[in-house]
């Protein structure tokens, strides 16, 4: 199955969730690639400091991921993609190839005037391709009672986005991770907050591929 994490918007967490969801599917048994699609080629160092047994891959222009992204897809029960920001042809060869794309949002009125923007590349996708890739939206980097939140899921149902229930909470042990060549459930009982929302997103998205609930509560009670 190959994921893309897409938003033509940068800025958005979209290698935050890259690297978290590469890292919760090894987790949860499967074998991963993950595909850094980003300029900054920032989710490759991440994910190889902090699970080196993830084989991650640079794959810098269209054509080149276009003509990859099937060959990987056979080598690994999933790939995961990391997409550019403000890159269209990037991210719709992505969509070209992806099962699932999800597109992570932040809750804040630029967010829900940008968003028509990126749905209009995956519809374009799912046009040629007739319904794929299917989609999901997450919102983002979310304060704590955000009153833009609302507007967000209204403007992503009158897309016809599906949105996740499960969001991903603002908190700094997002921004500490990468420094620390780590993922948040690998920091210990100060992110257990953010280790079990992760859980519950991606359980959430990917019920298909969740092993029994315990493996992440497990890791942060030995830490």
């Amino acid at each position: 199955m190959i994921i893309t994490v897409t938003n033509s918007k940068g800025g958005v967490g979209k290698s935050t969730m890259a690297v978290h969801l590469a890292a919760w599917l090894y987790e949860q048994g499967h074998s991963v690639i993950l595909a850094d699609c980003d300029t900054q080629q920032s989710s490759s160092e991440w994910i190889r400091e902090a699970e080196p047994e993830i084989k991650a891959v640079r794959l810098d222009n269209p054509d080149v991921i276009l003509d990859a992204l099937p060959g990987l897809s056979q080598e690994a029960d999933y790939v995961v993609a990391d997409g550019p920001g403000s890159q269209t042809e990037t991210s719709r060869a992505l969509l070209l190839r992806a099962d699932l794309a999800i597109v992570p949002v932040k809750a804040s009125m630029l967010e829900v005037r940008a968003l028509a923007k990126a749905t209009d590349v995956l519809r374009q996708a799912q046009d040629i391709r007739k319904g794929l890739p299917r989609a999901v939206a997450v919102l983002s980097m979310v304060g704590l009672n955000y009153r833009l939140t609302q507007d967000m899921k209204d403007a992503a149902a009158a897309l016809q986005l599906p949105l996740a229930s499960k969001s991903m909470i603002l908190r700094q042990i997002y921004a500490d991770a990468p420094g620390q060549g780590a993922i948040v459930w690998q920091l210990g009982s100060r992110a257990r907050d953010a280790a079990n929302e992760i859980d519950s997103l991606f359980r959430e998205i990917l019920p298909e591929a969740a092993a029994k609930r315990v493996t992440l509560t497990r890791k942060l009670a030995k830490r």
